[in-house]
C-alpha cells in the first residue's frame, strides 16, 4: 500500500522537535525575530525610536490624566511610576499572547514549505515582546532615578524572577495556544477578549493593599495569578526605591515573603510551559493540514 505522505506531519529532518531544537537552531530563530522587527519598522523614518515615543506618551497620559486630574496621585505615591511598571508587565504579555496565538497561522508559508520546529514561531513571538519592552524599561529606569530611585540587590533581583515568569508563562500559553488556533480560528477572537481583563487582574491600577482589605480571605487565589507576583516584584525593583518611606511601603502595599510567592510563581509558570510543550506536540501533526 501506498502510503498517504500529505497526512504524515511536517518534521525537521533530523528528527528534532519541542524546545530544545529552538535552542539548538537559534539561527533560524534569531531569522525569525530579525524579520518581524524589520517587518515592524520597515518604511518608517523614525524606525525603532517608536519603541520609546509610545511609552513615553503613556506615561505622560497616566502622570497628567489619572495623576493629576483624577487625583488618583494623591493616593499612591508616584503614582505614574507605580502603573507605568504594570504597564510594562501587562503589555509584554497580552502582545505576547496575541502574537503567539497568531504566530503559526501568521506564518503558513513557512509551515508549509519549510521543515522545522513549529515551536519555533511562539517563541520568536516572546523574543520580539521582549526587544519591544526593552525601551520601556529603560524609560522607566531614568524616570525612577530622577524620582531618587537606587538600585539594590534585592530589587534588581526581583526584576530578574519577573522576567523568568513572564517568559515561561507567556511561552506555555504561546504553546497552547498557538496550535489550537489552528484547529479553531476562533481561539484568536478569545484571546482578544481574555486579554482585556489582564491589566485589571494584576495590582496596577491599584495597590495591592486593596486587595488585602476588600478580601482578606481570598489573597492567596489573588496571588496564585503568576502575572500578580511579576507585577509586585516588578513594583519592588522600581516604585518601591522611589516612594519616600520604602520600608512602609513594603509592609503595607505588598504581601509578606513577596520572593518566596514569586518562587511560587516561576515554579507555576514552568508547569504551565510544560502543559504547553506536551499540548503543542500531540497536536502539532495537524497543523500542516489544518493550517
Amino acid at each position: 500500500m501506498t502510503p498517504d505522505y500529505a497526512s504524515l506531519p511536517l518534521v525537521d529532518p533530523a528528527g528534532e522537535s519541542g524546545l530544545v531544537a529552538v535552542a539548538r537552531k537559534r539561527y533560524l530563530l534569531r531569522l525569525l525575530v530579525g524579520r518581524e522587527l524589520n517587518a515592524r519598522y520597515s518604511g518608517s523614518f523614525l524606525g525603532l525610536l517608536w519603541s520609546y515615543f509610545n511609552p513615553l506618551t503613556q506615561l505622560f497620559i497616566y502622570w497628567f490624566v489619572m495623576g493629576k486630574v483624577m487625583g488618583l496621585g494623591h493616593r499612591t505615591e508616584h503614582f505614574a511610576i507605580h502603573v507605568f511598571v504594570g504597564l510594562i508587565g501587562v503589555h509584554f504579555f497580552n502582545e505576547t499572547f496575541n502574537a503567539s496565538t497568531r504566530s503559526i497561522v501568521r506564518n503558513k508559508a513557512f509551515v508549509k514549505k519549510m521543515a522545522l520546529p513549529l515551536e519555533m514561531f511562539p517563541v520568536s513571538s516572546v523574543v520580539v515582546s521582549l526587544f519591544n519592552s526593552a525601551p520601556a524599561v529603560l524609560i522607566l529606569s531614568v524616570v525612577c532615578l530622577f524620582a531618587g530611585w537606587t538600585p539594590d540587590w534585592v530589587g534588581m533581583a526581583s526584576f530578574l524572577l519577573a522576567v523568568a515568569i513572564m517568559i515561561t508563562v507567556a511561552t506555555g500559553f504561546g504553546l497552547i495556544f498557538s496550535v489550537a488556533n489552528v484547529l479553531f480560528r476562533d481561539i484568536g477572537q478569545l484571546v482578544g477578549i481574555l486579554t482585556n481583563f489582564v491589566r485589571f487582574s494584576v495590582p496596577m491600577m491599584y495597590p495591592f493593599s486593596k486587595i488585602a482589605e476588600n478580601f482578606p480571605n481570598h489573597i492567596d487565589t489573588y496571588l496564585a495569578n503568576p502575572l500578580a507576583n511579576v507585577i509586585l516584584l516588578m513594583q519592588r525593583a522600581f516604585w518601591v526605591g522611589t516612594t519616600s518611606d520604602p520600608e512602609t511601603v513594603l509592609h503595607e502595599d505588598f504581601p509578606h515573603h513577596l520572593m518566596e510567592h514569586g518562587l511560587i510563581a516561576l515554579a507555576t509558570g514552568l508547569v504551565i510551559l510544560v502543559i504547553g510543550q506536551v499540548v503543542f506536540s500531540q497536536l502539532v501533526n495537524k497543523v500542516p493540514e489544518r493550517v
